[in-house]
């Protein structure tokens, strides 16, 4: 071997969690170059490209900043100077770390969208040494404009590199039974807390725009089986699966969770518990969204006792579920 020739790192193994993103900070500038990458991604809008370039530039991105500004404001980790989703999904990469203790295998975290980015981490894992990368997208239910574009950004990635890393990626776990079983467990740890008993149990998931449904998307179905699969661990309160987080004119999945809010009271049910079973961390959808607004909403017509089952962020079993998913995956040596 050559004395000028460079030392190579090898042998390793990388695993990569992947979160949606999170702004850098609740500055307009941050909240508004974070809408620009994640609006821009053609799996998320998927209309005209012309047309949506104008609609995002001219309008969306001069005045919705504001508006996401205020609710990242709401939620935003102060001490810590970042936010919750950023910071839950630092700690379960921490938390995997501690639990994978191997020498050969390195874990980290990147975001779809914002910081640290996809990219950047697939090539210092590489830089590392990391002949074999597992990619785990923290969406338990598969969707296109979820784990199908962190799979493109991943790809896109590879494209560039001329020495390619072998290459895993966990596509979904909305049936996996520690997933349930965590679940239950979040949902028996929540009820023991308060000192009211539900009348019902509200799962919301993030929605989708129903056409993508119609064009083949599974996401729907994949909701409702982790949906009935809770309910049947979980049977002492009915359990029904609702949709947040619709954005534009068209129509979204239904029942929308805002509408299924204001309307309970109406219908005699006064005491809601909400779960988020499709999101990994508490972020502002389940903490501004639901939390506050929802909250108010409910509360406002008539609701009189309402809380949320935090996501299972950093426990103990969602810490086991995401080693059990990623040893699968392992090659053992």
């Amino acid at each position: 071997m050559k004395k000028d020739h460079p030392n190579i790192k090898f042998g390793k193994t990388g695993v990569l969690l992947v979160n949606l993103g999170t702004p850098d900070s609740t500055t307009w500038f941050d909240i508004r170059k974070y809408l620009k990458e994640f609006l821009s991604d053609k799996r998320v809008i998927e209309v005209n490209p012309i047309i949506w370039k104008i609609i995002l530039n001219f309008f969306i991105l001069n005045f919705r900043p504001s508006k996401t500004a205020k609710a990242y404001k709401e939620i935003w980790m102060k001490k810590e100077d970042m936010s919750p989703l950023r910071y839950f999904t630092l700690m379960q990469k921490k938390k995997l770390s501690e639990k994978i203790k191997n020498e050969k295998i390195i874990i980290d975290f990147a975001m779809r969208y914002g910081n640290p980015s996809i990219k950047s981490k697939m090539k210092i894992l590489h830089q590392e040494g990391c002949e074999n990368i597992i990619v785990l997208p923290l969406y338990p239910q598969y969707a296109a404009a979820t784990t199908a574009t962190v799979c493109d950004e991943v790809y896109r990635t590879l494209m560039k590199m001329r020495w390619q890393p072998s290459l895993q990626i966990i596509p979904h776990y909305e049936s996996e039974p520690l997933y349930i079983d965590a679940l239950v467990n979040s949902l028996n740890k929540k009820i023991s807390e308060i000192k009211w008993i539900p009348d019902l149990i509200l799962a919301s998931y993030h929605g989708i725009p129903k056409r993508y449904f119609e064009n083949g998307d599974p996401y729907h179905c994949y909701c409702q089986k982790t949906s009935r699969l809770l309910s049947e661990k979980f049977n002492k309160i009915p359990i029904i699966t609702t949709f947040q987080s619709r954005f534009g004119p068209q129509e979204w999945l239904q029942p929308y969770t805002d509408k299924t809010l204001e309307n309970l009271p109406k219908e005699g049910k006064k005491n809601i518990l909400v779960i988020c079973p499709g999101f990994a961390s508490d972020c502002v959808e389940t903490l501004e969204e639901i939390l506050i607004q929802g909250k108010k909403s409910f509360i406002d017509r008539g609701g009189e006792n309402f809380d949320l089952v935090p996501c299972l962020n950093y426990n103990e079993d969602h810490i086991l579920l995401l080693q059990h998913l990623v040893k699968k995956y392992l090659i053992e040596k």
